[in-house]
């Protein structure tokens, strides 16, 4: 796979349906599990796939992923491997942003020129998923498929939010429709007899895409189509050989609030969907952090990361992300707690406490429910977050409200006693 594939990981737009874990940073650059970054999962993905040439495409808050990426993902300097970032940039030939999927790649391409390949593997960054893209490339070869499609069996309640493919009895798709409301039925395919019994027999497209070199040229040079989903896949059914790769693991779309909230908590279930623990591990920033320190505390179906200060009472199906320190008699239940970019001196808290300020991480006695908050926060003593009564979405300063879940905003200063 090293000399045949160069990957490509599209970074997105501004990241609205995550805001305001998305004002300060790119969706890729988002924190998850305590202590990855969602582009973490794509290139894991890839490297352990033997794909080694990986592009990340970028344009909003790129500066945190930049970082990201240049301390994370160091090869051998006798080695053909990289994952470098493509920002939106301006050229003679293009003045402008990135306008879609297919025009990012586009204006992407002069820099795969230089190198030698067969397939370019396009992937997206804000999914979470554990899957062998060797397996999906032989199949693309095996079947002489012009373009390949991953794509991940639905049920009828699921299809409204997908863009669903019909395919026949050789796994060629021969229709596309994007996001069906409405008389969908007849685009049951062929599915295992698994997929069957729980009724997913809907194919729906994951946006992981396979292109011959060849082809991907020809159908971006030359037009201004600008997305893959909606106008590039839809328009080469007819006339090129597009072939429907299967997968039935597990794989979520995390870029909205709830779904990137319930994908981080069910990391906590006895045995997840996503396992953090297998063989094929998450790559991320190797960091010199000590371990976490836990005193009294009762912790039930929970993930703490490394450099932890925990004094709390009672954490129960949440994530505690790197450098937090929770405060005594705290009670946190279904939260992801991001934690800390840096550790406060002593005298850095002396100084905070004597001016009955908040020190950075969650105090005492507090008490926080269906939450996420970001990293580098000041909560206070005796604060109570989501507690009472359900609350109205909105944003509110210091935090917003998204179907029930509070968001506290990064480096939000949340007062001793407050009650939100």
């Amino acid at each position: 796979m090293t000399s045949k594939v160069i990957s490509i990981v599209l970074g997105g737009g501004q990241g609205s349906r995550l805001s305001p874990l998305t004002a300060t940073r790119s969706k890729p650059a988002v924190p998850i599990a305590g202590k990855y970054r969602l582009v973490d999962i794509p290139i894991s993905n890839c490297l352990h796939s033997g794909i080694t040439r990986i592009y990340v495409l970028t344009q909003f808050n790129s500066a945190s992923l930049n970082k990201h990426i240049k301390n994370t993902y160091h090869f051998s300097s006798f080695s053909d491997a990289f994952v470098d970032i493509l920002a939106a940039e301006q050229t003679p030939s293009n003045v402008g942003w990135y306008q879609g999927t297919a025009d990012a790649v586009r204006q992407s391409l002069h820099h795969l020129a230089v190198h030698e390949f067969e397939y370019v593997l396009i992937l997206s960054g804000d999914q979470l998923y554990q899957m062998d893209f060797e397996d999906m490339i032989n199949h693309h070869m095996e079947t002489g498929a012009e373009i390949s499609i991953a794509t991940i069996p639905v049920d009828a309640a699921d299809v409204p939010g997908f863009g669903i493919l019909k395919t026949d009895e050789n796994s060629m798709v021969t229709a596309f429709i994007e996001k069906p409301k409405k008389d969908f039925e007849s685009w049951a395919s062929d599915v295992s007899d698994e997929m069957k019994a729980e009724g997913r027999v809907y194919l729906a497209s994951m946006g992981i895409y396979i292109f011959n070199r060849k082809l991907l040229y020809e159908l971006l040079e030359g037009n201004d189509r600008t997305d893959f989903g909606k106008e590039i896949i839809p328009q080469s059914i007819e006339e090129h050989k597009v072939a429907s790769y299967q997968y039935e693991g597990y794989w979520t779309d995390i870029g909205t609030i709830p779904s990137f909230f319930e994908a981080n908590l069910g990391l906590t279930d006895n045995i997840p969907k996503f396992n953090l623990f297998g063989e094929n591990a998450i790559y991320t920033r190797a960091r010199m952090l000590p371990p976490t320190k836990i005193s009294g505390t009762l912790l039930e179906h929970s993930i703490v990361a490394d450099g932890c200060i925990i004094n709390a009472k009672q954490i129960t199906r949440s994530l505690i992300g790197i450098r937090t320190r929770i405060g005594v008699e705290t009670v946190i239940e279904n939260c992801y707690v991001m934690g800390s970019d840096s550790y406060q001196t002593l005298e850095q808290i002396a100084e905070l406490k004597l001016s009955e300020s908040p020190i950075m991480g969650i105090g005492d006695r507090c008490e926080i429910r269906n939450a996420i908050i970001d990293k580098n926060t000041y909560i206070g003593n005796d604060v109570k977050i989501n507690v009472g009564k359900p609350l109205p979405d909105g944003d509110f300063g210091t935090h917003t409200v998204q179907d029930g879940i509070v968001v506290v905003k990064k480096r939000a200063i949340i007062p001793n006693g407050t009650v939100i």
